[in-house]
């Protein structure tokens, strides 16, 4: 991204994990802006004690990302507020709820489950490119980035499984590339990309941490920092590709 004078930021799924996280981190450089979404007032406490610390910097809007009626509001809230927005990273994302685990077997699909996974890790971003279009046009440099996994890419899938969830992330990243080729025409300063943040310490990880290797468990701020040195670095010809949090270039 370009360095502006100020930069408005959207961090959508901030009550908590890596979401949240974001917005810790960009509370610190005083330039930002922020735009947080939540699901829940209820569970989103610790936002809403940082909208209390930090009132100008920081507002808290409600968001279902599967409704896109929301999501047509929240850009008009913003567009009334803002012209531009510099930064948009989409943090939500399902693999495990009470109701829903990842798929071992072909036993476990059914259509109910795989059409919510798509709902929440594929379809919200697309939609959240579509309403969000009109902040994008403007000359300045700017990044949507979307959290996909690595368990999306085809090419890596080696031991099959968690069905609803690959597929869902390797919809995200194509329905992000397309994003990026039109978005190209439309506001050829923003780049679009995907990225993979390696296996967090946050509640949808938490199931499976014991088959993690300490060194490859990552804290959130630690998983934060490096994302945004990612994003930091990208340029214009990185738009509509897929990224792990090193800043290498993973396969579809």
């Amino acid at each position: 991204m370009d360095n502006q004078d100020k930069t408005n930021a959207l961090i959508v799924g901030a009550s908590r994990g890596i979401g949240l996280g974001f917005v810790k981190v960009l509370l610190k450089k005083r330039n930002f802006k922020i735009y947080a979404t939540y699901r829940q007032e209820n569970l989103a406490t610790e936002l809403f004690d940082l909208k209390r610390e930090y009132p100008q910097q920081l507002h808290c809007l409600p968001l279902d990302i599967t409704n896109e009626e929301q999501i047509s509001n929240l850009s008009n809230c913003i567009q009334g507020k803002e012209s531009q927005l510099h930064l948009v990273v989409n943090c939500v994302g399902i693999l495990h709820e009470e109701s829903l685990q990842p798929e071992k077997s072909l036993r476990q699909i059914s259509s109910e489950k795989l059409l919510y996974y798509f709902q929440v890790n594929s379809i919200g971003s697309v939609l959240l490119a579509k309403h969000l279009l009109p902040l994008f046009r403007h000359p300045n440099g700017s990044v949507l980035a979307c959290l996909s996994a690595k368990l999306g890419s085809i090419g890596d899938n080696y031991l099959g499984g968690w069905y609803g969830y690959r597929s869902s992330k390797a919809a995200l990243n194509m329905l992000m590339r397309n994003v990026a080729i039109e978005y190209k025409r439309l506001c050829p300063h923003t780049i679009v990309v995907t990225l993979h943040p390696g296996t967090t310490a946050t509640n949808l990880s938490k199931p499976f941490q014991k088959n993690v290797p300490k060194e490859k468990l990552f804290s959130v701020e630690r998983t934060v920092n490096q994302l945004l040195d990612v994003i930091d670095n990208l340029t214009e010809s990185d738009s509509g590709l897929f990224f792990s949090w090193d800043g290498t270039r993973l396969p579809w």
